[in-house]
């Protein structure tokens, strides 16, 4: 990678912050999506939480040297998300973070390992496609709202919920916006 384009990348990722993540995701479209996320989580036992962040924090970028060194970064950067937010302490390991990069218009998904252990990772990037090809054609909210729907069908399939037993929901379901 040239000076150039790490500079380049450097700048767009400076440039971007909160704001620019609340424009892709509205504040209206938000509660839409948390919406979904709550209709979502009677269903079965697992959390989602969706998290679009505008950038990387400098300590993430100065990892990034060449081409190929990217996704890794995107990965760490996705599971540290996930980490903070606690989705590895669901009672039955099965949160999902739906994680989107807007300066690299990246997408990844972190499904804690009760899930994982369920679900090829084949899976988890046709759905990642799908999303992607959504977001690239400005079809944000319908692309979101297809990919919670995926991931709220694999987790009724392998963790559904109790009819019997109240709704216990360990995660808060708004969208995160950093």
């Amino acid at each position: 990678m040239t000076i150039v384009a790490r500079w380049r990348r450097w700048l767009r990722h400076r440039w971007m912050d909160a704001s620019d993540s609340r424009r892709a995701v509205p504040d209206d479209m938000a509660e839409r999506l948390a919406m979904r996320i709550r209709a979502s989580e009677v269903r079965h036992t697992g959390e989602v939480r969706l998290l679009i962040e505008a950038s990387l924090p400098g300590g993430y970028l100065r990892r990034i040297r060449e081409p190929a060194d990217l996704q890794p970064v995107i990965r760490d950067r996705a599971l540290a998300w996930f980490g903070r937010l606690q989705l590895w302490d669901t009672e039955h390991n099965n949160g999902v973070l739906i994680y989107l990069l807007l300066a690299e218009r990246a997408i990844e998904f972190v499904a804690d390992r009760g899930l994982a252990r369920q679900v090829p990772p084949q899976t988890w990037q046709a759905i990642v496609e799908r999303l992607g090809q959504r977001l690239h054609g400005d079809q944000t909210e319908d692309g979101l709202t297809q990919a919670l729907e995926e991931v709220s069908a694999l987790l009724v399939a392998h963790f559904p919920a109790d009819p019997q037993a109240p709704v216990h929901n360990e995660q808060p379901d708004d969208i995160v916006r950093v």
